[in-house]
């Protein structure tokens, strides 16, 4: 009896799906790259101040009011040593020109000591201490404010007169709690301040001055500044 037709077809496609003999494909793999045949990382020598200019010589000069002459004279040499010795920038007065001048020179390690020396200098023409001064040649994050008390409310005669008295109080009391709750130093040169300090600590110390020249008792602004010296503690 010869088979059924299906058992002959399903035995047909088996033998077409299965191979006889087994064909492998052979891949070459990558040739591995040895690390001594890569070339040395090049090492740059960092580049100095006069390089980073293409050689040019950067200046910076700082007017000298008249009244800061006396004291630009008595603390000249406290003056030019951090800037000669440490920021490697050369620094002279020009008498007849009335003016600091600054300068980087070949060995100056970093461009931006220029502008560190040249705010160091504004800020002693503006009346702050050497002292205190000093400290923006140390340290990134200080800056000096100046602002007006016309900037802030309009005072003529004998009102501009007490707001002056309120902001520096008895002996200059109430400006050295400022200074002392907030971390700055406060100048106030007639109608004009200056106050030197960090970013958020110059806004509270602005604030409480803005307080007393809109007739804020010294009591309140005492109790807000215990406020807000706690938080900044807290902060810290």
């Amino acid at each position: 009896m010869p088979p059924p037709i299906s058992s002959i077809f399903f035995s047909r496609k088996m033998s077409a799906e299965v191979p006889t003999t087994m064909e492998t494909e052979t891949v070459d793999s990558e040739p591995k790259l040895e690390s001594n045949s890569l070339p040395p990382k090049p090492k740059f020598e960092p580049l100095k101040a006069h390089e980073m200019s293409d050689g040019r010589v950067q200046f910076r000069k700082v007017s000298v009011p008249p009244h800061r002459y006396s004291p630009l004279k008595k603390y000249w040499m406290d003056i030019y040593t951090p800037i000669y010795e440490q920021m490697k920038i050369d620094i002279r007065m020009n008498l007849k020109a009335r003016k600091v001048e600054l300068k980087t020179r070949l060995d100056t390690p970093d461009i931006s000591n220029l502008q560190k020396c040249a705010d160091f200098v504004q800020a002693f023409m503006l009346g702050f201490d050497v002292a205190d001064a000093i400290a923006l040649l140390r340290l990134d994050e200080l800056y000096v404010e100046s602002f007006e008390i016309k900037d802030v409310k309009t005072l003529r005669g004998e009102h501009l007169s007490r707001a002056i008295g309120r902001l520096s109080g008895k002996g200059g009391k109430t400006k050295f709690a400022i200074e002392n709750a907030t971390k700055t130093r406060i100048v106030i040169a007639d109608t004009k301040i200056h106050i030197l300090g960090s970013f958020a600590n110059i806004k509270i110390a602005r604030d409480s001055l803005c307080s007393l020249i809109l007739g804020s008792p010294a009591g309140k602004v005492y109790s807000k500044l215990r406020q807000v010296s706690a938080r900044l503690a807290e902060r810290f």
